[in-house]
């Protein structure tokens, strides 16, 4: 049957029946005169019509209908919907950050206080990392290694024990004796939390990797990483981090993705404190 004697008979059934909505249930990316046709139909008659939208055969990412400026669109989306429940995210990272920023004044005292006693240097440590959808911007930690250390490297580069894009070395050379017990009880990471706070991470999330790392990525779907805020735990935190190659790293922050909910997070927070403490594979 032609697309003309499909309409013909629309307007036949549609003279001669009560008629509440029409279904199109064909593909518009292969019939969209056609679809376009029963539309117009069913809009000067006043018929509520439904569009079938799955135009492309996705496997991992969902679509739903949107509305951008007043023009209807089908959005196509990998990560978590922009919900409710992403503002309560937010929310929690803004009160949780700020309060145990409060709380732990006295501890940052102290490590900056040791942290001059042990090497010269500044306190804090700042790298440029990547985030959501690739924005970069500037990850706080404690100093851990001599100063000017991201500068030296490219000299070790060759003792890279990490599989993988990322930089790792049990034992490197540039590591102070203070950073060495900061790193063992993730202390030096803590400062994130002003970055938590300001917006460039959320408290869970997949680890913001530096440009580095992230220059050296080369299969495209570990990328999907990025479609969430990273954060200062995940689940590959609190599954061994640095004894699990990079493969089932990204596997673990995709899974995370993919079940992403609120209380998923409050699991891993909570499994975030026994992790520290046992300290497994912290380096």
């Amino acid at each position: 049957m032609s697309e003309s004697q499909i309409v013909s008979e629309l307007e036949s059934i549609m003279a001669h029946h009560p008629i509440d909505e029409v279904l199109v249930a064909l593909p518009a990316n292969k019939y969209g005169r056609l679809v376009e046709a029963i539309v117009r139909h069913c809009e000067q008659q006043g018929i509520i019509v439904r569009v079938r939208t799955e135009m492309f055969n996705l496997q991992i990412a969902k679509s739903y209908v949107d509305e951008l400026k007043g023009v209807p669109v089908v959005t196509i989306r990998s990560g978590p919907e922009d919900d409710w429940r992403l503002v309560a995210k937010r929310l929690i990272d803004i009160l949780g950050s700020a309060a145990l920023l409060l709380a732990l004044a006295p501890l940052f005292a102290a490590v900056a206080l040791l942290l001059r006693l042990d090497s010269p240097g500044p306190v804090f440590f700042a790298q440029e990392r990547v985030g959501l959808n690739k924005r970069r911007f500037r990850l706080l930690k404690f100093r851990t290694m001599v100063d000017g250390a991201d500068k030296q490297q490219s000299r070790l580069e060759h003792l890279n024990e990490a599989d993988g894009p990322v930089f790792k070395i049990k034992d490197d050379p540039r590591i102070t004796p203070i950073g060495k017990f900061l790193r063992r009880f993730s202390i030096d990471e803590l400062p994130q939390l002003f970055n938590v706070l300001k917006g460039d991470m959320s408290l869970v999330g997949p680890r913001p990797l530096p440009v580095r790392d992230v220059e050296r990525i080369d299969v495209s779907a570990h990328k999907r990483r990025f479609s969430i805020k990273p954060g200062i735990t995940c689940l590959w935190q609190v599954n061994g981090r640095s004894n699990i190659d990079f493969e089932h790293w990204v596997r673990l922050d995709l899974e995370y993705i993919d079940k992403w909910s609120l209380g998923l997070d409050l699991i891993i927070l909570l499994k975030t404190i026994p992790a520290v403490l046992k300290g497994p594979g912290a380096y």
